[in-house]
């Protein structure tokens, strides 16, 4: 994936999880293609991608605008090895892909 440049997403949803973000590269387990690039706001596990939250690729980050019917299976495009499925999370009325356990690694990008 190629070089992005991008702010951190500063809103109620990173203040009310404690105000620390970290940037993801979330991969595929099968084969560990990049699926995607992903600000995580607080602690945890990853559970869910939020829509708002996806920096890249373009394809995926673009989500956001369309209707949670509209909005494909999270599959990896390497392999075609489906990761997650849209929902609305009903605790903060945000579209998220609900991830499949196990589905997906994190590693964590270095900025500079």
């Amino acid at each position: 994936m190629k070089k992005i440049s991008f702010s951190f997403k500063k809103d109620k949803y990173k203040s009310a999880r404690g105000g620390h973000s970290r940037l993801l590269n979330i991969c595929c387990r099968k084969c560990e293609s990049v699926v995607a690039v992903y600000q995580k706001d607080g602690p945890g596990n990853l559970r869910r991608l939020y829509l708002d939250r996806i920096f890249a690729p373009d394809d995926l980050s673009g989500l956001q605008a369309l209707s949670i019917n509209e909005i494909p299976a999270l599959k990896c495009k390497k392999c075609s090895e489906v990761l997650g499925t849209p929902y609305i999370y009903a605790k903060e009325k945000r579209k998220a892909f609900r991830l499949y356990q196990d589905s997906v690694i994190k590693r964590l990008i270095k900025l500079n």
